[in-house]
């Protein structure tokens, strides 16, 4: 895209486990902010409560972290840990926090899975390739689906939690970049791009998505 002075827009850069530990520590963050009361309420439009939402982030990116913990990761499949749903319609997941813990106990695992990733993306050689169902990936693009899964999940619970939520233009557009190739590119605020990307809103002349999907194969 060219702009108006006849320039190419510099690119955003690439996406880092410092990113993935932002994002976290800005979603946990806000999180705490939340009525102890309201963590059974629906997650925005999603059909989860809040705390199932909250397991199913940190079940996202302890899956992305394990992916590329193996000394030879996988493929053609994900590393064969056990999913189970706690009921009908409930996401599928390995990691589940302890009801009794309350919130602090349900965000600290939130937090104990990102820093999982966020070692992990360090560790990981940017040669190593690993399974995952919307296309192999590289440490870098499985750093990037933990930032998306992170902003995003954060604003579906933030609707159903009752609280303010804008993460940072910056690292929308490193991920825009990243995993969304086909998205407005080089948008004056960046989070509202995401959002249409991951279908959660519309964009002007660009009605909200039904079905949407990233790209996470590498791109060199």
């Amino acid at each position: 895209m060219i702009s108006s002075t006849g320039t190419t827009p510099p690119q955003p850069g690439p996406v880092t486990a410092d990113d993935v530990a932002l994002a976290v520590r800005l979603a946990v963050s806000a999180l705490r902010d939340a009525p102890p009361t309201a963590w059974d309420k629906p997650a925005g439009s999603l059909e989860w409560t809040c705390w199932e939402t909250v397991e199913h982030l940190a079940d996202d990116l302890f899956a992305y972290a394990v992916q590329l913990g193996p000394a030879e990761p996988p493929l053609d499949g994900e590393v064969p840990f056990v999913h189970e749903r706690r009921r009908p319609g409930g996401p599928r997941n390995t990691v589940h926090a302890e009801r009794e813990a309350g919130p602090d106990g349900l965000l600290s695992v939130l937090e104990a899975c990102g820093a999982l990733l966020v070692a992990m993306v360090r560790t990981t050689g940017p040669d190593v390739r690993s399974y995952h169902s919307l296309g192999v990936s590289d440490a870098e693009g499985f750093a990037a689906m933990g930032v998306v899964e992170t902003v995003v999940h954060t604003h579906d619970l933030a609707r159903g939690l009752g609280l303010d939520w804008d993460p940072p233009a910056d690292l929308c557009a490193r991920v825009l970049t990243r995993l969304f190739p086909d998205a407005p590119q080089h948008a004056a605020d960046p989070w509202p791009t995401l959002l249409w990307a991951t279908g959660r809103a519309a964009l002007p002349g660009r009605p909200r998505q039904t079905t949407w999907r990233w790209d996470g194969t590498p791109r060199t």
